[in-house]
């Protein structure tokens, strides 16, 4: 009864605090302008389904793709497991579903053999990361802690890994020595190597047993409540993300309201309008942003897809778009904390541009939306550096010599060029 209690109070704990936590995520998300993504279900069911759950977008790199996959099955069938553990840990029964017989067999196995893959998977992470050193996992954003984080969780998952296969090994082993309380239940085709290594006796068995079942679970509830502070976020984010992903094509840009309506206004002296709040030209801070913008931040895997494509830093410019989605996240953090203190309406005197992220880097930007493409769940780092370069040149007019030039020959010449329109196929004449 002791340990029932025990159970049944952690689990409250854990779930309640994230809940809380998770809460806040939403409330800073919500701190976003509206976007109006609820349009095509049908469509955005489809890309969901497709990015987020059948993974397509990760198999551009099939070696990955296939560990990645092993992991996230893993992650998803094995914590089918839990279930069953949530319901022994209340009602201290043991293996409740050990009476489905051959399927329970069955389920028990297949659950062995993905325990291993995500085992073996976790470990070429860890060597493809620390190693190998693939120049993806670094860059001038990845220190100190989101360069450890991704280590912590490859290790979690291989201690929680070991902890089950080690587990079922005692489980068995108590069974063929008939302990009470352990049921004939489960087939053991991986762990059944590990007996061998266990004592003999049932009392140390029994602890062995109850230590790594404590371990797993609570390893579990601490994986859950670490998501909000980790990348690894995108286990939960990446549906809703990928459902409320822009399903416009790559290259169109949003046309901002207020100037469509300013343009129709001039072309049209009949149009009205309609009435629209004051507001600001682009975006100075992550409040400017769409709500969408924001849970691509909390989303981004940080896995530098996008970065390792932007032409921009492949030819040493300081642009890095996964630079661009950490910022914005890490900004908008500051902003949830700031509230938390003061309440609503606090100004620190800081901004995502500049304070976080820098003109040239914005500046740097192609517009090519090769970031765009290569991200495995729909993240848009574009859509973020555009807002900041409107409100560069729209609220400030600020914007790089050559910008200007551009923008001044559109205005006086209708194209970027300097030559006037009656000048424009001289070329053709002299040839």
């Amino acid at each position: 009864m002791v340990s029932q209690i025990l159970f049944i109070a952690v689990t409250a704990a854990a779930i309640a605090l994230f809940g809380y936590n998770l809460k806040k995520v939403i409330r800073n998300i919500k701190l976003g302008k509206a976007a109006d993504r609820f349009d095509q279900p049908g469509k955005r069911w489809m890309t969901m389904l497709k990015v987020a759950f059948g993974q397509t977008k990760m198999f551009f790199r099939p070696i990955p793709a296939a560990l990645h996959f092993v992991v996230y099955a893993g992650f998803v069938i094995i914590n089918l497991e839990v279930l069953e553990i949530m319901i022994d840990g209340i009602f201290g029964t043991h293996r409740v579903f050990g009476g489905l017989g051959l399927l329970y067999d069955i389920l028990i196995g297949s659950f062995e053999f993905l325990a291993l893959g995500v085992w073996l998977a976790c470990a070429i992470f860890l060597i493809r990361r620390n190693l190998l050193k693939l120049k993806r996992f670094s860059g001038v954003e990845m220190a100190k802690w989101p360069k450890s984080d991704a280590n912590y969780i490859l290790i979690t998952e291989i201690l929680l890994m070991s902890a089950f296969l080690t587990m079922n090994a005692a489980d068995a082993k108590l069974q063929l020595l008939g302990a009470g309380h352990y049921i004939n239940a489960g087939a053991f085709p991986v762990s059944q190597y590990l007996q061998n290594l266990l004592p003999d006796n049932i009392n140390s068995l029994i602890a062995i047993e109850r230590g790594c079942w404590w371990f797993h679970i609570i390893g579990i509830f601490a994986f859950l409540n670490y998501l909000p502070y980790s990348k690894h976020f995108h286990i939960l984010f990446a549906f809703p993300n990928t459902y409320f992903s822009n399903l416009e094509p790559k290259g169109e840009f949003s046309n901002m309201k207020s100037v469509t309506n300013e343009v129709k206004a001039m072309l049209d002296p009949s149009f009205t309008p309609e009435e629209a709040e004051a507001g600001r030209f682009g975006a100075k801070d992550v409040n400017d942003l769409s709500w969408v913008n924001l849970m691509n931040a909390y989303t981004c895997t940080e896995c530098g897809r996008c970065t390792s494509v932007c032409p921009a830093n492949i030819t040493g410019k300081l642009l890095s778009p996964r630079k661009i989605m950490m910022d914005t996240r890490d900004r908008l953090e500051e902003v949830g904390k700031n509230i938390d203190k003061t309440g609503q309406g606090f100004d620190d005197g800081k901004s995502l541009i500049d304070s976080y992220i820098s003109r040239e880097e914005i500046w740097a930007c192609t517009s090519c939306n090769a970031c765009t493409q290569a991200c495995p769940i729909n993240i848009d780092p574009l859509a973020i550096i555009t807002e900041l370069r409107r409100y560069a040149v729209m609220e400030e007019s600020q914007s790089p010599s050559s910008i200007s030039a551009m923008l001044g020959n559109i205005e006086n010449n209708g194209a970027p060029w300097k030559y006037s329109p009656a000048d424009r196929l001289n070329w053709a004449k002299e040839n």
